[in-house]
């Protein structure tokens, strides 16, 4: 993700919902398998609002990203996006893991 335009990350901030969602799939959505991970994903998007100063939600911060031109952004803002959308995509894989793990429990 390290050359991602606004657009992309726009788009990494829109489907953490939807990828959350299908994490959590395994476990018919209880997200009591992945509590601490849930709270660090909201630490994350919040980290991701305060950069583009939006409510702290992922739909929030992928609207503020695609309002802003993309001509306005500076290097270091691009990168602390860049960071918190991998920090997510690597809470989403840990939480899709303990998902899975929880199932295989309960089935035997």
């Amino acid at each position: 993700m390290s050359a991602s335009s606004p657009g992309d990350l726009a788009v990494a901030f829109r489907s953490l919902a939807r990828r959350l969602k299908e994490s959590l799939e395994p476990v018919d959505g209880d997200t009591s398998v992945a509590g601490p991970m849930l709270d660090e994903l909201q630490t994350v998007v919040a980290k991701a609002a305060a950069v583009v100063r939006s409510e702290a939600s992922a739909g929030a911060v992928a609207d503020a990203i695609e309002r802003r031109p993309a001509d306005s952004w500076i290097d270091s803002e691009l990168e602390a996006l860049r960071r918190e959308a991998l920090d997510a995509g690597r809470l989403l894989r840990a939480i899709q893991t303990a998902a899975e793990e929880a199932a295989a429990n309960a089935a035997g």
